[in-house]
């Protein structure tokens, strides 16, 4: 069921980031940044095993803001795409903010919500801080590297810029992401874990971004492809 659930939501999250783009065009890729930015944030905290690896649910969501990265400096250039890390950024200190003074409130004697929230945010603060120190480092080192593949492939097909997307697409972001993994997995979760279970986390985390990583390619075509049919 894990596994059926997995392979799922990477179709249907990356699917929504296709067609919030067909639909709201870039501002739709800026809103799903800042979506993907909160809720991967609370879905990591779910710990499932799936393919035979013990892994956090939430690396499908990064793995979309990745996408959306590359998407964006594809069709409309790096300034934009750093722009959508920007967002991020910002979506995550303001998240961390907000969660914290939920638990200030006194609550009510008809309340039931408040232990659950307690339990489940009292470790946010970590996390969150975390989460911004790399998704600011590894979103801004994927956006540096996808336009060094990409001058890379220019030169190499005598200029032709549409040339090698797969390349600098995947070039850019399994790197990045295994910055991702490593920065992230030993910083969020050290002291929680015993190294044994981190080293798993860390292992099968990049596992799956391998996976997520090759398969945003066909994602990023169809994107491209959006791209130049409403610019005809």
């Amino acid at each position: 069921m894990n596994e059926f659930l997995l392979i799922a939501s990477l179709f249907v999250i990356y699917g929504t980031v296709l067609l919030a783009y067909r639909i709201f065009g870039l501002h739709g890729l800026y809103c799903f940044t800042a979506i993907a930015t909160i809720t991967a944030n609370i879905e990591v905290l779910i710990m499932v095993n799936a393919f035979g690896m013990e892994q956090t649910l939430g690396n499908i969501l990064f793995a979309s803001t990745f996408l959306v990265t590359d998407i964006i400096s594809e069709v409309e250039g790096k300034k934009a795409s750093q722009k959508a890390v920007n967002i991020g950024i910002f979506t995550s200190i303001f998240f961390i903010i907000v969660s914290q003074t939920w638990m200030l409130y006194k609550p009510s004697a008809s309340d039931w919500a408040q232990p659950a929230i307690k339990t489940i945010f009292s470790n946010t603060p970590r996390l969150m801080i975390v989460s911004v120190l790399v998704y600011a480092i590894c979103q801004r080192f994927d956006v540096w590297a996808y336009h060094k593949w990409w001058a890379l492939t220019k030169k190499h097909f005598n200029g032709d810029s549409r040339k090698a997307l797969w390349l600098r697409n995947n070039g850019s972001t399994l790197v990045s992401q295994l910055l991702n993994t490593l920065l992230y997995t030993f910083g969020a979760f050290w002291g929680m874990y015993k190294p044994a279970t981190l080293v798993s986390i860390a292992l099968s985390s990049y596992v799956i971004f391998i996976v997520t990583s090759l398969a945003d390619t066909p994602f990023v075509y169809l994107a491209r492809m959006i791209h130049d049919n409403e610019k005809k």
